[in-house]
C-alpha cells in the first residue's frame, strides 16, 4: 500500500465532426445550466478532446443520440432533471459512455446514490482544479478505450484463445518495461538514481511505502514503480485520491459496504483494500484528509 503525503467506455475511428476538429479526438459532452462554466471547462479540455456543450439534460440527450460521445460530465444541480437522474437515463441507454459528476455540494447522499444508480466513474468537487479535471477527463477516456479493447479482446478469446495469450504476456512486458524502473527516464548524474536505487530495495519486500513531494513530481510514478518491480506486479494497481472526497464516502469507497447499510446504499460494494488484494492500493493525496479520518484508517 502506497500512501501520498503531499499536503495542501466507442472504438474505432470517428467521421469528422461538424466542429471540423480531427475525428480521432475523443468526444466528451459537459453538462451545466451556467455558460461561464461550460466555456471554462471548454478552454480547459479543448486542446486534447473533442467538446462539446449543452446547457440541459434535454439538449444533452440530443447531443448524445447524434455524436460519438466516450466520456460526459455533468452538473449536478441544474433545472429540471439532476446530474444524477440525467445520467441513470444515460446508463441505461449508453452504458459505456464514462460519466462524471461536478458539483459545489457535498451532500453524502447525493455522491452516494450516483455511483450506486448512475454508474458514476468520479464524482469532482467545485471550485475545481485545471490540472485535476483534465486528469481525470484522461483517465476516463483511457477507461473507456480499455473498456472497448477488453470487448474487443473477449470475442477474439472465443476463437483464438492461444493467440490472445501470447498478446496479453505480451503487453504485460511491455507495461513492466514502460512503468518499472527501466521506464523513468533519467540522466547517469541525475538525481532521481538513488531514488531508483532505493526502489530496488524496497521493492521486492510486503512493506507499506510513504512517497512525500510537491504535487506534478511523480509520486504515482514511482508507485508504479514499485508496483512493478515487486511480486505484485501481476496483479493490480489501484488508486484513490483521497482528497477529491469527504470522508464518509471515502470511507465507503476504502472498505466497501452492505446493501442497506445506510440510505442510498442499494447494492453491496466491494471496497479498493479487497479490490486490490495481492496488488498495490496507492493512496493519493492522503495529507488532505482528515486527522480523525487518518486515526480510523491506520487502526
Amino acid at each position: 500500500m502506497f500512501r501520498d503525503a503531499d499536503p495542501p467506455a466507442r472504438a474505432g475511428a470517428r467521421p469528422m465532426s461538424r466542429t471540423g476538429k480531427s475525428a480521432r479526438l475523443p468526444g466528451v459532452l459537459v453538462v451545466d445550466d451556467e455558460v461561464r462554466s461550460q466555456e471554462a471547462l471548454r478552454r480547459t479540455l479543448d486542446e486534447e478532446f473533442e467538446v462539446f456543450t449543452a446547457s440541459s439534460a434535454d439538449e444533452a440527450w440530443r447531443i448524445m443520440e447524434r455524436e460519438s460521445v466516450q466520456v460526459l460530465l455533468c452538473d449536478q444541480r441544474m433545472p429540471g432533471e439532476s446530474g444524477v437522474g440525467f445520467l441513470k437515463r444515460v446508463r441505461a441507454q449508453w452504458p459505456d459512455v464514462v460519466r462524471l459528476i461536478i458539483s459545489g455540494y457535498t451532500d453524502s447522499e447525493d455522491i452516494i446514490a450516483g455511483i450506486n444508480e448512475a454508474g458514476i466513474y468520479q464524482y469532482l468537487l467545485k471550485p475545481w482544479q485545471p490540472d485535476t479535471l483534465l486528469m481525470a477527463i484522461r483517465n476516463a477516456a483511457e477507461l473507456f478505450r480499455l473498456q472497448a479493447e477488453n470487448q474487443r479482446l473477449s470475442l477474439e478469446l472465443r476463437t483464438s484463445g492461444a493467440v490472445l495469450r501470447k498478446r496479453v504476456e505480451m503487453k504485460y512486458e511491455r507495461v513492466k518495461r514502460e512503468f518499472g524502473l527501466d521506464g523513468l527516464a533519467r540522466a547517469s548524474d541525475s538525481p532521481l538514481n538513488p531514488v531508483c536505487e532505493l526502489i530496488g530495495q524496497v521493492a521486492p519486500y510486503d512493506l507499506s511505502v510513504l512517497i512525500s513531494g510537491e504535487s506534478g513530481t511523480g509520486k504515482e510514478m514511482l508507485a508504479r514503480a514499485i508496483h512493478y518491480q515487486s511480486r505484485r506486479a501481476d496483479r493490480a494497481f489501484v488508486v484513490e485520491n483521497c482528497g477529491a472526497l469527504p470522508d464518509q464516502l471515502l470511507e465507503a469507497e476504502l472498505f466497501g459496504y452492505k446493501r442497506g447499510a445506510f440510505t442510498g446504499a442499494y447494492e453491496d460494494r466491494i471496497g479498493l483494500f479487497q479490490q486490490a488484494d495481492g496488488g498495490t492500493l496507492f493512496l493519493d493525496e492522503i495529507g488532505e484528509t482528515s486527522p480523525a479520518f487518518q486515526v480510523k484508517l491506520l487502526r
